[in-house]
């Protein structure tokens, strides 16, 4: 009993919540190189925001790396360990997900575990099968932190299209009936590959293999009914399906110009704050196919060789604040839902989330619908390779 005693006080003493102190005098004076995808000028801002608070707050510089894709950093890293640059790394924090979260994980390119170790943290649901421990199927084991809630919708123009497609399925037919009005990104894109995926899932004969890795077999089986359902969509879609938007803010602006009726996006708050900006009509509104739709959280990670690791870990913890989170999801900021677990909140916080503004295009947790899990990240890398062998010439 007393072994025991002693050792229950030893795990109590050790997180870093117990030598959190440490870490803001190491971070004091740090610039975290934040390496993020640049595409989206609110998220940009709100980057920018959260570096004016931690630099108030701690004394923590942020410099976002704008991406046009995560595999920029990853390569930076990369190419960092096999120049046997082990220290001092100019990769502190990357906005990571999926493929690039594992690709990270299995080469050994990440810092950590460091998550259980944040203050913020007890804010989470870090149970081993919630939404915070588990990425693209790969268990986060602590090496990379929640951030922001992703949900896969699309917009469409309400004045010009009165019933949207139901499910994926009723794609095929809908662009029959209005040939030339909607297209994709190309799925060397995330956005395109997310639509290949949310197909995928409806389509497949069996879902609950998606969670496993792909393997020659199961993926010709799997994918056999998504190629029949592109191949009928494919000839009707924007330009005859010769030519695709190459991100969901072309697709946008092809919205905004009349071109297409329906475009997409992994953000539920973007045709919200798009009105707002001027971007979209007014009459822009979301929608989910039946059944749901992919989502998935974001993460921050950060490098193994970092030079500024725990000034990295500090914005990773301001990141959870339960006061952050509400300033995020607010759709005059940014919009994006929390990651908190609202049964972690005070009262305070909960009537900070309470008072939240509302927009007619900005759907509810009820609207939005069951959150379908993302496929094993192996099958995206095989799914947009098979449709760039199938259909670029």
């Amino acid at each position: 009993m007393k072994t025991s005693l002693i050792l229950a006080l030893s795990l109590l003493a050790t997180p870093a919540l117990a030598d959190w102190q440490e870490t803001l005098d190491a971070a004091r004076g740090q610039t975290v190189y934040w390496n993020a995808w640049g595409g989206d000028a609110r998220t940009n801002a709100f980057i920018d925001w959260v570096g004016d608070q931690t630099e108030a707050l701690y004394g923590v510089e942020v410099e976002q790396v704008k991406l046009s894709d995560t595999a920029e950093a990853v390569t930076r890293v990369l190419s960092g360990k096999s120049a046997g640059q082990d220290t001092s790394g100019s990769v502190d924090l990357i906005w990571i997900n999926g493929p690039n979260f594992l690709a990270m994980k299995e080469q050994g390119l990440l810092y950590g575990p460091f998550v259980a170790d944040l203050p913020n943290a007890r804010y989470l649901d870090l149970g081993p099968d919630s939404p915070a421990s588990v990425d693209f199927t790969v268990p986060v084991e602590g090496m990379e932190s929640p951030w922001r809630l992703a949900r896969f919708v699309f917009s469409y123009d309400s004045a010009r299209v009165p019933e949207p497609p139901r499910t994926m399925a009723e794609f095929a037919d809908w662009a029959a009936a209005h040939p030339g009005r909607f297209t994709h990104p190309d799925p060397s894109n995330f956005m395109g590959a997310t639509f290949l995926k949310q197909a995928l899932i409806e389509l497949a004969p069996d879902r609950d293999i998606l969670q496993e890795p792909v393997t020659d077999a199961r993926f010709a089986e799997v994918t056999a009914p998504l190629w029949a359902w592109y191949d009928a969509l494919r000839p009707n879609l924007w330009r005859g399906g010769e030519t695709y938007p190459a991100n969901e803010s072309v697709q946008q602006q092809l919205l905004n110009d009349g071109e297409v009726d329906i475009a997409m996006s992994f953000d539920p708050a973007s045709t919200a704050a798009a009105i707002a900006d001027g971007l979209l009509p007014e009459s822009a509104r979301v929608f989910v196919p039946e059944g749901g739709s992919l989502g998935n959280i974001s993460f921050v990670a950060i490098p193994y060789n970092a030079a500024n690791a725990e000034g990295a870990q500090v914005v990773a913890n301001f990141l959870l604040d339960p006061a952050t989170q509400a300033h995020m999801q607010n759709i005059e900021v940014l919009g994006s839902f929390s990651v908190l677990d609202p049964a972690r909140l005070d009262a305070e916080a909960k009537a900070a989330f309470d008072a939240l503004p509302s927009a007619p295009a900005l759907p509810t947790r009820e609207e939005l619908g069951p959150t379908l899990l993302e496929p094993h990240a192996s099958w995206m890398t095989r799914l947009t390779e098979a449709w760039a062998q199938r259909y670029v010439k």
